[in-house]
């Protein structure tokens, strides 16, 4: 039911949800107060876009955007205020419950969901749009991943003339659609000493968007992402504005890499692990490029981010500390897996599978990820989530010793019996599936020792 109130009163009774969604324990009002604002007036996000006087720039991507869009946060948010879904909530109602609770906000910066693109960005009309990539992920909910693509083409076809196209040209269904929008923004990777020496066996984006034949990759950095070309029609990777040049892994500590641009080139030192973080890195200097934010500013910036909440985030708590990577495809288990191993080769690990809506039903995107290099170096592994005998039984296919595995079914024992087997001063790594993540960070900030992301993002 549809009440069509005016809006300031449907705003006013908005607010009131995520009070009391707050107060009563069921979440933190990020996404509450935007679904009973659509439910009173369906057009209401879109009037409220209409209110920043700088408009909205959108980030999207399978894997990264939060992160991305957090990277982009830090770089705008001296200059401007911001109405930013820093929680993570990256529906329509997560948009449009940013806009409720950021008062005088300038611009708005979203990160969202790849599938509710389309109907954000109609809604929206936005300044400037970043897309990362495009992984299978979610089969479940969004299909193949041509299906999610093909939706983006038509959002990208949909944009005012005037709005600035930010692309990754190393994925082939995202770069292609900077032949569709004029002007566009085109970021890569530039150091093939960090291509793989092959395809990864559940790499995405192999045929050619042309003519169907392989594409022959002269360099691969994540997944599919790397420098391609149908040998056969010609179709390959768009000419790269923006590249990161020069890079140099520092295990767990960051990565430095030369950023490269239009305007000249600066150093960046980041305080994040891995080549995908490099690849978020970049779509979060190309959108600020697009915005008109100088290189300078943009390596500054840069340099002050710390991970967005799970997401490589380091927890301290007191005699040992947490080290939560997020994982929920294979491409992004694949590059924590990669991180881990060149990084620290930790002996003991917690993995937590869910299968919530947030996660996707279909888990059989873990027989695709390559745990091996970590198993190999494991002494010990926890399992724990709804789906934690499925990801003990990968593991035993995976060569790891039966008697070494511990299932744990309930996520706050089976941390509790990971920080029993971590040494004191140690560091116990995580890798939760999103909604094991999220209940993953309620049991420590229970336990006092992070704030909940809600808090953390206001």
């Amino acid at each position: 039911m549809r009440l069509h109130l005016p809006l300031p009163a449907g705003i006013a009774v908005a607010r009131t949800a995520a009070r009391v969604s707050r107060l009563v324990g069921t979440g933190g009002g990020t996404t509450v107060p935007g679904k009973v604002l659509s439910l009173l007036d369906p057009d209401a996000l879109d009037r409220l876009a209409e209110r920043l006087p700088l408009g909205s720039a959108l980030v999207s991507a399978t894997n990264g955007k939060t992160t991305t869009a957090a990277m982009a946060a830090e770089i705008l948010s001296p200059r401007l205020r911001l109405a930013h879904n820093n929680s993570g909530a990256n529906l329509v109602s997560g948009v449009a419950s940013t806009l409720l609770s950021t008062r005088g906000a300038e611009l708005g910066l979203f990160e969202v969901d790849e599938a509710a693109l389309p109907d954000v960005a109609r809604r929206t009309r936005p300044r400037a749009l970043c897309l990362g990539n495009l992984f299978r992920d979610q089969l479940d909910r969004y299909g193949e991943l041509e299906l999610v693509a093909a939706r983006w083409r038509a959002a990208v076809r949909d944009l005012p003339p005037q709005a600035a196209l930010v692309v990754n040209g190393d994925d082939p269904q995202v770069g292609d659609l900077s032949r569709a929008h004029a002007g566009a923004l085109v970021f890569g990777f530039d150091d093939p000493r960090h291509a793989m020496r092959e395809l990864p066996h559940a790499a995405d984006s192999k045929w050619c968007l042309v003519c169907g034949r392989p594409y022959e990759y002269a360099a691969a950095y994540v997944g599919h992402l790397g420098d391609y070309r149908c040998t056969s029609c010609g179709h390959g990777r768009p000419p790269l504005a923006v590249t990161a040049r020069d890079v140099e892994l520092r295990g767990l500590d960051g990565v430095d890499f030369t950023l490269t641009a239009p305007a000249g080139e600066r150093r960046v030192r980041l305080r994040v692990p891995g080549l995908y973080n490099v690849y978020n890195a970049l779509g979060a200097a190309s959108l600020a490029l697009a915005l008109g934010v100088e290189l300078e500013e943009i390596a500054a910036g840069l340099e002050r981010f710390a991970a967005a909440f799970g997401r490589f985030e380091r927890i301290d708590l007191g005699e040992r500390s947490l080290l939560v990577l997020l994982v929920k495809n294979p491409a992004g288990a694949n590059e924590a897996v990669r991180t881990l191993v060149a990084g620290s080769s930790p002996r003991l690990a917690v993995l937590a599978l869910n299968d919530e809506i947030a996660d996707g039903r279909d888990m059989s995107w873990i027989w695709d990820v390559d745990w091996e290099p970590l198993l190999e170096g494991l002494e010990q592994v926890v399992v724990t989530g709804e789906r934690a005998a499925e990801l003990a039984l990968r593991c035993k296919y995976g060569g790891f010793p039966e008697q070494g595995i511990e299932v744990v079914t309930d996520l706050g024992r089976a941390l509790d019996r990971g920080l029993e087997l971590t040494p004191s001063d140690g560091e116990l790594v995580v890798l939760p599936t999103y909604t094991a993540m999220l209940g993953l960070r309620k049991i420590v900030s229970e336990r006092g020792f992070v704030r909940p992301y809600w808090e953390r993002a206001a």
